[in-house]
Formats: structure tokens, sequence, C-alpha cells
């Protein structure tokens, strides 16, 4: 090895690369003991990346999955914007999706870091606000037909002036914003881009401006071939696919379809979304970064899954997804639906591998359906807004040799039975949670069944509570789909009942107003998608599903073949007349 600080030392770089990501991670560590939303500390709706001088990502952790590439459009965008105008102690803000973010309530807080009066690098923390003005509390507005009726806009604005705080700006962002939590959490996102600069200036003090930097660009070479290795074991070709967005919450019944074609040509992949519907006059529509995120975070599930998140990873893969239609709507559209969109557009993705390398896709997963309830807690004489994560999470699709995830969640916000803590929800929310629990026979059956989805179940004793549903998956087509013979999950369903015994059934995108207290949310959330035929399942594991209680008799019998009595025995006769029956 030389000692010209050009020569690539590759256990140097490796060092550097585990660095960088140990960087992210504490500046995550930072965020979930200084932020106070539970969308934040307890879903961990965030990420956080560290960005070279260009706005090219060094490195990311999503600690959900959606938020994969919400950072480095922006950043680029920034670097642009501000020119020269950047100095250290800087601080800058963005949520705006039409100058690359993916989501107005996923708001950005970004640093320029410096090295000898030089810019190197940024650190930037993004995490979902539990408001961000508009005209509905909490961020989601079904009932928006224009971007102003969901957010306040904020292009790249800097609210630190060389550490100074800019406190006309500041105080002109907040005065929009309904929840002081918000201010508070915005902080703290700052605080974990301290924490990023401090990291990165230390590590390019130890090695040297010349040697990080030389190191980083082998870095992207070397998460480029990495990717182009993934690509090329995935046989040449075109595959097409659709998938279909069920209501646009504005016409009952409607449907947009995404229209999918990958080709894989030469170490490259293209998504070319040509043909997907128009733009909704709704919310049900996504910016481009959303839909990149779903692609990019879909796609690193079928090839190597310890690639470093580098600016490596993008550039053997292309998107095409012209202006104006629902995957990429045009000025001035309503958006916040887009990173919901995530799911029906992954099982298109799914779909269209599965025609090339079947035994490394997913079946489908559990599309989302979420309430945003706001309302005042009489506890504590004060506001409070949630996602209710603890709901919505269902089952992953099954894969070639293995059964999907019970209650993972969602493919584009996975998290599971950690995404919020049974006591933390009755502490943070005016709510008393009576059941939550696996949902029998909600797996798609297959030789590989889906993970199961759940039930909950919870009385809101909360004052002036509005509920917004925002979601899909409760339409019949809408369920997570089986391949190779497996089934399909069961769909998405949430009921109010209330305290004089009515009952409404929520449409997945409406808001519901003035619920009474003592009104009972009972919610399920649907299991995935089965992988292969569901009669070679061995019939000792069916059985033993029986006897958890996870599958019903019934169900074994219909989907499985297997004739089992409640207590697992299985009926040997009666099954071998079952499995070669004609079906």
């Amino acid at each position: 090895m030389t000692d010209s600080p050009q020569a690539i030392d590759p256990i140097l770089a490796s060092v550097i690369a585990r660095r960088l990501k140990s960087i992210t991670e504490e500046m995550g560590l930072a965020l979930l003991r200084t932020t106070r939303s539970p969308i934040l500390n307890e879903a961990r709706d965030f990420v956080t990346g560290l960005y070279d001088a260009d706005g090219d990502m060094l490195e990311q952790t999503e600690y959900i999955p959606v938020l994969a590439f919400a950072l480095q459009p922006v950043c680029k965008r920034i670097v642009e914007f501000f020119g020269d105008d950047i100095h250290p102690g800087d601080v800058i803000l963005h949520n705006d999706v039409f100058s690359g973010g993916n989501q107005n309530n996923d708001v950005a807080a970004f640093r320029p870091v410096f090295h000898e009066g030089t810019l190197v690098a940024w650190a930037a923390c993004k995490g979902h606000q539990a408001d961000i003005g508009g005209a509905q509390a909490g961020g989601y507005n079904p009932d928006a037909r224009e971007v102003w009726q969901e957010a306040l806009r904020i292009p790249p604005l800097k609210v630190y002036d060389r550490g100074v705080l800019r406190k006309d700006v500041w105080g002109m962002v907040f005065a929009n914003i309904r929840y002081r939590i918000v201010e508070e959490d915005i902080k703290a996102q700052i605080g974990g881009t301290r924490v990023g600069e401090r990291g990165l200036q230390e590590l390019i003090g130890r090695y040297g401006l010349e040697r990080f930097l030389a190191h980083k660009d082998h870095l992207f070479d070397s998460t480029e071939a990495t990717v182009a290795r993934g690509i090329e074991a995935i046989p040449d070709g075109c595959y097409e696919a659709t998938s279909t967005v069920f209501y646009d919450g504005v016409t009952d019944g409607s449907t947009m379809e995404i229209r999918l074609a990958v080709t894989v040509d030469g170490g490259h992949v293209t998504f070319d979304f040509t043909g997907s519907s128009p733009q909704t006059p709704g919310f049900v529509n996504a910016p481009y970064a959303a839909t990149a995120s779903a692609v990019m975070l879909t796609f690193l599930m079928l090839i190597d899954p310890d690639i470093p998140h580098n600016a490596g990873i993008q550039r053997r893969v292309h998107i095409v997804n012209p202006e104006g239609s629902f995957l990429n709507a045009s000025f001035p559209a309503a958006t916040t639906f887009g990173n919901s969109i995530t799911g029906p557009t992954s099982d298109a993705i799914m779909r269209a591998f599965a025609q090339a390398i079947p035994e490394t896709v997913t079946a489908g997963w559990n599309r989302f359906l979420g309430f945003a309830v706001t309302g005042d807690d009489p506890r504590k004489g004060r506001p409070y807004t949630d996602i209710l994560f603890l709901a919505l999470k269902g089952g992953s699709g099954a894969t070639f040799g293995a059964d999907g995830y019970d209650h993972i969640g969602l493919i584009n916000c996975a998290g599971g039975i950690l995404a919020q803590d049974y006591e933390m929800f009755e502490i943070q929310n005016p709510h008393v949670l009576t059941k939550h629990e696996y949902q029998p026979d909600s797996a798609g059956p297959g030789r590989w069944r889906g993970g199961l989805g759940t039930d909950t179940a919870f009385r809101i004793d909360g004052e002036n509570v509005t509920a917004v549903a925002f979601g899909d998956g409760i339409a019949p087509g809408a369920e997570a789909f089986g391949l190779f013979g497996g089934g399909p999950g069961v769909l998405n369903r949430a009921v109010l009942r209330a305290p004089d015994g009515t009952e409404r059934v929520a449409k997945s995108k409406e808001i519901l107003r003035d619920i009474a207290r003592g009104t009972m949310l009972v919610q399920t959330a649907g299991g995935g998608g089965g992988y292969g035929d569901p009669f070679e399942r061995p019939a000792e594991l069916v059985a033993e599903e029986v006897h958890n209680g996870l599958i019903s008799p019934e169900a074994a019998a219909r989907d499985y073949g297997v004739a089992v009595s409640a207590d697992g025995e299985i009926d040997r006769p009666a099954t071998a007349a079952l499995r070669g029956a004609e079906r």
C-alpha cells in the first residue's frame, strides 16, 4: 500500500463505510431519545442520513422503508438553491413535494458540514410531523383538492444562519402549525444533524479530506458494482405487470391503475410507469420522490440486502414516470396519500419480477389502512394526535421457502409489534386498549402461508375527536395477492361503535368527525398472501397451527386439505381423501 492519500486501502474503505453507517445510527438514537411525538419515538417514522457536498448519499439509516430515498433529491435541490450562500452553523428546513419532497408531513432538517472552511458534506434528519398546517389537523385531509389545503409548504428555508436562529422565520413557520410538539420535534431533528456533523468532522479529521474523498468515490463505485451483479443475476427481458389502487377519495367505486414495464438489460434495470392512470382530483396522488422511494425499497428487497446505502445504488436503476399521472402528479395537486401508494406500486414490481426470479419475490403484503386521530386529552388538558400504528400492521407476503411475517406491517413501513408499545399507547393517548391479537385464518394459504393479520379494539376517551381514515385494502380485489397457487389474505376493515350501540363502517378515505367519547374503534389489519400450492404444506405444520389457534379446523380442511380436530390431531385417511380429491 502506498502512502499517497489517493491510494485505495480496501480495509480503510470498509472502516469508513461502517463508520458512516454508525454515525447515521447515532443520529437515529438521538431522535429516539429526544423527540416527543409517538409517531417518531414509537413508530420510528424518520430517516437519518449523510450526503456529500454535491448532495449525493454517503449513507442512510431508514427507520421506516418509505423514506429510503426521500432526502438525496432534496439535498441536491438545497445545494442548487443556495449556491455559495452556505455557511457553518446554517440549518435548512424542507418539506415541499414540488421541490423534491415525498410528503408534506415529512419535514427534513439539513446541516452543512465544513472541514477547515470547506463545505464537505451534509447531515440530515427527516421525520413525520404530528401536524403541518393545512385544513385538517394531523396533516391527512381526504377532502383536499390542492396542496394548500393539505399543508404549509416549506421549500428550502434557512432557519439558522451562521449559528444564529432567524426568529422571524422560525416564528412564521410554527405560527402555521397547530401543535407545539412539532416545534419540539424539529428541534430534536436539528440536534440529530449536529450529531452527524460532529461524527463526520471527526472521521475526516482522522484520515484527511483527500483520503476520505478518494475512498468515498471508491465506495460509490463498489456499491454500483454490487448492484450491477444483482441485476445481472436477473434474466434480461421486459416484464410487465399491473396493480390497482381503489377509491380516489372523491368518487365511490373509482380505481386507478398502475402500469409497469420492467426492462432488465446488461446490468441496468428500468422501471417504466408510462400508461398509468392520470392524477386524481383528490389526495390519492404521489409526487415523483414517493414513487421513486417505492421503487428503490422494493427493488433492494430482491438483490443483496447488505448493499451500503449510498449514491452508487441508483446508478444502474432508471425510472420513467411521466408527469401528470397519479404516480407523479403535477402542481398544485394534493398528494398526501402518495406514501401509501407504495403498497400497490410494490405489488406491481413483485408481479413483474415473479416472471423472472420467482424464488426471490414475495406474494402480496397487506395494504395500508390507517387512522390519524386528533382531539383533546382530558387527563392532561391538551391536544393529542396519533396515527395508531399499533392497529394498522398486518402480515407480509410469503416467499419461496418461508412463511410471511406476522404483524410486520406494510412494505413501506414495516416494524411489527415494536412500532407502538401497549403501555405507551395508553399513556400518550386517551385510549384504552381492549384487544390486540393475531386474527385466525387471516393469512393467505400456501405451501408457505402469508403473515397473519391482527384484530385491534380500543375505547376512545378523548374529547372533540376526529379520525381521518386514509388507506386501501377494504375493497374486493385489494387483498394481499397469492403467488403460484397461493391464496390471498383477508381484507382490512374498521368499524366505529358508538356508546349508543350504533356502528359505522369506515371508508378507506374519509374524515370521521365528532366521535363520541366512549366510542370503540375496532380494526382488522389483513394478512399477507400465500406462496405455492397450500395442499403441499406439511399436514403436521397445519395441525400445529390449528392447535395454536392460528388456523381453524374448517380452514385447514378447506384451504389445506388437512382434516384435523380442534386439539390438533390429524385424521390421516380423511386428509388423504381431501388432498387426493380434484380441486
